[in-house]
């Protein structure tokens, strides 16, 4: 199965190199393509034998599976070049999401699947969302779910709950990763710790506290009771959490909801118009 990927910006990269240290497929039946070839160029030097497609046209052509890994206001643009190029026996994958598969099936004959990967995905970790489209074919649901099961979870998700399921998956790394910084930070300013060892053990920390839950040792909660002795030290720093968050959390979702509102909107009057 010949894969092709138009955009190898930051999550195209990841696609690809996750789908090659999972063994998903080899670098000989990967081919990719992006405006700046000099990305893509990095792609091939790394896997020797990832084909370079001249174009996004000459990509669409050569793939029995496709990913387009463009940001949301690009997709149109770049359906309309390749469309012809994608008969009802091929396969469309979108990663963004303000885009949904029925406006993508508006587009193209062939299948269509929506997955929204997480950075996670490099490590072989974490979860994809998936939506499939309504012509999207049983034998295509089957070998996608086999393709995206080698480098991540595959969930099913509805239409109504994409952008908070994205927050949670896709963006949530980053905003962890914020915090957790702002937590060394923290630890560097008030004690004599230095940054690298506060940065190792933060790190380390974090590692441990996901093998805790992967493992099923720990719910969220449990692991909480269990750290937080009764008028031990911990339950005083919990004191200051609980005080301080206050609602940051649902300002933060309020916040990215506004701005995938504010996308629809944008995607939406580009697909009016065809």
């Amino acid at each position: 199965m010949n894969i092709g990927i138009i955009g190898t910006g930051n999550m195209g990269r990841i696609i690809v190199e996750a789908l090659i240290d999972g063994k998903a497929t080899s670098p000989s039946s990967l081919i990719v393509t992006n405006r700046t070839k000099s990305k893509a160029m990095l792609l091939k030097d790394k896997y020797k034998g990832i084909r370079l497609g001249a174009n996004a046209e000459e990509v669409a052509t050569l793939s029995d599976v496709l990913f387009i890994c463009v940001k949301p206001l690009d997709v149109n643009t770049v359906l309309e070049k390749i469309s012809p190029y994608l008969g009802p026996e091929k396969c469309l994958i979108s990663i963004t999401s303000p885009i949904s598969t029925d406006q993508l099936e508006k587009l193209v004959s062939c299948s269509v699947i929506r997955v929204i990967p997480s950075i996670t995905n490099r490590a072989l970790a974490g979860v994809s969302l998936v939506t499939y489209g309504d012509r999207c074919s049983d034998q295509w649901k089957a070998k996608i779910n086999k393709l995206i099961s080698k480098i991540s979870v595959p969930v099913c998700i509805e239409e109504d709950i994409t952008r908070v399921s994205s927050d949670i998956v896709s963006c949530g790394p980053a905003f962890f990763s914020f915090l957790l910084q702002g937590f060394i930070q923290a630890a560097v300013k008030e004690t004599k710790i230095d940054h690298e060892t506060a940065t190792i053990f933060a790190s380390e920390m974090i590692v441990g506290l996901g093998e805790l839950l992967k493992q099923g040792h720990y719910t969220l909660p449990s692991l909480q009771e269990k750290v937080c002795v009764k008028g031990g030290i911990t339950g005083e720093g919990i004191k200051v959490l609980e005080s301080e968050l206050g609602l940051v959390f649902e300002h933060l979702f309020q916040a990215t909801h506004a701005k995938f509102k504010d996308e629809l909107a944008k995607v939406e009057l580009q697909f009016s118009n065809l």
